[in-house]
């Protein structure tokens, strides 16, 4: 049996991706293969799972030497279970850039592409194997690609991402458009959520120069809500170095999806400099707005700087 699985702190495209390439395997190879998910779901992607009719994958608690597994939406080592390398990996599914690390003992078959989501790329070849995508499983990858554009709002964002969300509609027959504003209500409610759970619910681990960040981002639609408890995500956050002691700090983001600005945490000496140095802006208070800025991925890692 064959496990699918995307990176920590799951996202609808990690998790979307890793069911729709397990029922691709399930229908069309001979493979027998299962979703699993790297931790807990944020809102939105147990919104997406409930409205199309699918269960939350399984936690992968233990990978044990030399399983089978198919990697999607990630290929960093450090996204992945610690034991990863000792697995048998057959493919990896991926839009992020190459980061090094991963190792196997034989050839895989690896697909890598300058798009804005993994599901983007898993229909480009279900449709070179001349594959017929039934109406549940087109709208798990229709929310991913609208999940990871944050609605063709992200600079991401290709010209092929939307057409292939237009061609997902219609199998799916949803108003994409219509259904974005859904999704993005559902991720915004995070009242579920402890303030140490914000933190990891999106978050990936940088170096920048000598230091070695958390990044963490909050898409929502409604920043007033993230930015009311403050005082307790700042708590959490000193929490968190202590515990996790191989970071120096956390830069918590949150993103406002309708004004496509992004406000970040800077409670910090270290968050204050880097955040400064970084977008050359001057930090003089425990937060900053930061215009235009929505990707973690194409526009906050790749400036992060000391």
């Amino acid at each position: 049996m064959v496990k699918v699985f995307g990176h920590l702190s799951p996202d609808t495209d990690a998790t979307c991706s890793a069911i729709v390439w397990a029922w691709y395997l399930n229908e069309h190879t001979a493979h027998e293969a299962t979703p699993f998910v790297l931790g807990e779901l944020n809102s939105e992607t147990s919104f997406v799972l409930n409205r199309f009719g699918f269960s939350v994958p399984e936690l992968l608690v233990e990978l044990a030497a030399k399983d089978e597994v198919i990697i999607v939406d990630t290929n960093n080592p450090q996204e992945l279970p610690t034991n990863i390398n000792e697995a048998n990996i057959l493919q990896i599914i991926d839009h992020h850039k190459l980061v090094g690390g991963l190792t196997t003992d034989s050839p895989i078959d690896i697909t890598i592409r300058p798009l804005a989501c993994t599901a983007t790329i898993q229909y480009d070849l279900m449709m070179q194997a001349g594959v017929t995508i039934p109406a549940n499983i087109a709208g798990l990858m229709m929310s991913a690609i609208l999940s990871d554009t944050l609605g063709f709002r992200s600079p991401t964002t290709t010209p092929h991402d939307k057409d292939v969300v237009e061609k997902l509609a219609m199998i799916a027959g949803t108003d994409h458009l219509a259904y974005a504003e859904e999704m993005f209500a559902a991720k915004s409610d995070v009242s579920g959520f402890t303030d140490s759970g914000l933190i990891k619910l999106d978050s990936k681990k940088f170096e920048v120069g000598d230091k070695n960040f958390r990044v963490s981002v909050i898409e929502t639609t409604t920043p007033a809500t993230i930015l009311a408890r403050q005082a307790g995500i700042i708590e959490a956050i000193k929490a968190c170095v202590t515990e996790e002691g191989d970071i120096d700090d956390v830069l918590f983001f949150i993103v406002d999806i309708l004004n496509e600005e992004a406000t970040v945490l800077t409670y910090s000496d270290l968050t204050k400099q880097v955040i400064s140095s970084s977008f050359e802006v001057e930090v003089t208070t425990d937060t900053e707005v930061l215009p235009g800025i929505v990707s973690r991925k194409k526009q906050i890692v790749p400036a992060l700087k000391l």
